[in-house]
């Protein structure tokens, strides 16, 4: 056949969706003509279709060195550079192709994902919504528009752009999710709840959405699929198929070692280590450690609220300290204190994470740590790279890791006994006290509103828990109603996040025989000194279970509350234990959901044993080990040089124990 018949047949065959027919023709093409441009190109394109792109690269190398203006080949070139993960590579071709068709809408929502890939975010935005003005119908150029707006945080835009995708392309299950996922950044709840339970409808399989769906829904405390799913969830973790992202998972009931087969499957299939790493072994040999600390919550957050002292505490003598902050700017009080609180501060929001692991390389710092874990702006692809010698899990996410390119999680011997090292991929260090940092300049505000202002009755019990809504499950709001109806005139006092999430569980308690007066709910203060203070209106602050109390439990400890827990077998269920335990209070951890109930009813009866507790409390506040910032400081430092010093002289992370 001869060579233009042979191209057009591949051309047939390419348009058929027979890439590897197509290969061959255009293959057969070039062995006649080897400097046939067309062939050249769409063999690139067939090899593409196949996924082979290292292959199909050669042909475009040899395209445009026949005709370097050829705007078929920059345009496929563009694409395969982008699927081989070279977006500024790629770039440059896109621009060569565009200047040549302007009218490409394909090339320039390949121009989008190129900038995406490099952290240009409002650029690539503006390329996609080139895409579709000029091909209104591009489902996959609305689709990444969506993408892109979500990752700078523009949810609502991000919403709209995957409603186009899915009116175009109803069945996108990707379309579904990026929505879904919009609606819950959003804080609109209910509406990311009803979508992920369209995907359950279609197909029952999708873990992600039973997950997301009933994390959703907790948010909202709706319980009406709780059983069902939390049963539907442990079926799929016996069978060890949790294909889930890991913070969806930590206010259900599960094991710790079905938290880290799916922290470990989540990182296999969407973060595995780079096949390059930055770090390679080199020995800086710095006068000073270096520490990076890297979040996204570098900002009025509780994260920060806890650490902020840390970072001006360090000792500037042994170590240097930086900050990477990755998520958007809040320019409030805490995020200019945190800022020159550090030694150098990077500002690095909005980057690409190859760019922001290069920067930590460049700075050759020793040990980084991630403040974020897999909450919200999670970025572990920065330390999928490997760009220092030793990688921290440290205070963010409640739960291991699962990559094998984090190196130590910071516990203490309550937080994580020796006996659950199996549900951890890191290895654990243990500080001699607590794991917990806290900031002991956190104010208390010295007016204290009566108990009428608060709407709580001035001599009933008030039962306390101020955790987030998702923390709230059924099994802990039976105890709660049950202690409502045994305790007469006693209240509930909760955190008022939104009028649906108060309506639920006024109902919930309707259900439960109790009535809605006694349910009171606290809304935001105006300052957190101001939400500490009213602490002091309360009698018992009640944990929840599966996700006790965390930044919540300091801040009624710090305020002189005392904490009823029942102590679990994962980190977010054993984190309120490690608090009383370091602030001298372990007689209020319970060990089952029954001696929970007892100890609360019992304090509740016996006002003097209470107020013994609490009068223990304060004089311990200033005393004791969880509050003792100093201290805190010397026993991590201690274990960032042990981490430090194992790296320099070449050995394997291991478990520390540090000394008091």
């Amino acid at each position: 056949m001869p060579p233009e018949m042979k191209l057009q047949s591949g051309m047939t065959h390419l348009r058929a969706g027979d890439f590897a027919a197509a290969e061959r023709d255009f293959r057969a093409v070039l062995k006649a003509d080897a400097r046939n441009l067309a062939a050249l190109n769409l063999l690139a394109v067939a090899l593409m279709q196949q996924r082979r792109f290292a292959d199909a690269e050669p042909f475009l190398k040899a395209a445009l060195a026949i005709d370097p203006a050829a705007p078929a080949a920059h345009g496929t070139y563009a694409a395969i550079l982008n699927a081989l993960s070279r977006p500024q590579e790629a770039l440059g071709h896109f621009e060569t192709a565009l200047a040549a068709a302007a009218h490409d809408a394909g090339a320039w929502n390949g121009r989008g994902l190129a900038l995406g890939a490099l952290g240009r975010l409002d650029e690539a935005a503006a390329s996609f919504e080139r895409a579709v003005a000029l091909q209104p119908a591009y489902a996959d150029a609305w689709f990444h528009l969506g993408e892109v707006l979500a990752r700078a945080a523009r949810f609502e835009p991000a919403a709209a752009a995957f409603d186009k995708a899915i009116a175009l392309q109803p069945n996108r299950y990707d379309a579904y999710f990026g929505r879904a996922n919009a609606l819950q950044q959003s804080k609109r709840y209910a509406e990311a709840a009803a979508v992920y339970n369209r995907i359950l409808a279609v197909d029952p399989q999708q873990v992600e959405a039973l997950a997301q769906s009933l994390l959703c829904e907790l948010q909202v405390c709706d319980w009406s699929g709780y059983d069902a799913k939390t049963a539907a969830l442990a079926k799929k973790s016996d069978a060890g198929d949790l294909p889930v992202t890991p913070f969806a998972l930590l206010p259900v009931p599960m094991p710790r070692t079905a938290l880290r087969r799916a922290a470990e499957t989540f990182i296999r299939d969407e973060y595995p280590p780079a096949p390059q790493p930055l770090w390679r072994g080199e020995r800086y040999g710095h006068d000073r450690i270096r520490l990076g600390y890297v979040s996204t919550d570098f900002h009025n957050h509780p994260v920060a609220q806890l650490i902020a002292e840390l970072f001006e505490r360090h000792d500037r003598s042994r170590f240097e300290v930086s900050g990477l902050s990755i998520g958007g700017r809040t320019d409030d009080a805490m995020r200019q204190r945190i800022a020159g609180a550090f030694d150098r501060f990077h500002d690095v929001a909005g980057q690409a994470s190859a760019t922001i692991a290069s920067l930590v390389r460049t700075r050759e710092i020793d040990v980084l740590v991630d403040l974020n874990g897999f909450t919200a702006g999670y970025r572990p692809d920065i330390f999928a790279r490997r760009p220092a010698p030793v990688q921290v899990n440290y205070l963010g996410f409640p739960s291991t890791m699962g990559a094998p390119y984090i190196d130590y999680i910071v516990a203490d011997p309550v937080l994580i006994p020796p006996s659950h090292f199996d549900g951890y991929t890191e290895k654990v260090v243990h500080l001699p006290d607590t794991f917990q940092v806290n900031d002991t300049t956190k104010a208390i505000a010295a007016q204290v509103p009566p108990r009428s202002a608060l709407g709580l009755p001035e001599d009933g019990f008030v039962f306390c828990c101020f955790n987030n809504s998702y923390k709230l499950t059924p099994d802990v709001f039976d105890i709660w109603m049950r202690l409502l109806a045994r305790v007469p005139g006693s209240v509930l006092w909760l955190r008022q996040d939104s009028e649906a999430i108060k309506r639920s569980l006024i109902g919930e308690a309707g259900k439960r025989g109790i009535d809605a007066a006694r349910l009171v709910f606290a809304p935001r203060t105006p300052t957190l000194a101001d939400h500490l203070a009213r602490h002091a209106r309360a009698d018992l602050f009640v944990d929840t279970f599966h996700y006790n109390a965390h930044t919540t439990a300091s801040d009624a400890l710090w305020a002189g509350l005392p904490l009823v827990t029942c102590i679990g077998e994962t980190y977010p269920s054993r984190v309120a234990a490690s608090l009383l335990h370091a602030v001298g209070l372990p007689e209020l951890v319970t060990a089952s959901h029954a001696a929970y109930e007892k100890l609360i009813l019992d304090l509740a009866a016996d006002r003097e044993r209470l107020a013994a507790i609490r009068a223990r409390l304060a004089m311990n506040i200033r005393t004791c080990p969880l509050f003792d910032i100093g201290g805190f400081t010397r026993h991590l430092e201690d274990a960032y040089t042990q981490m430090w010093q194992r790296a320099e002289r070449g050995e394997r992370p291991d478990h520390i124990v540090v000394a008091p």
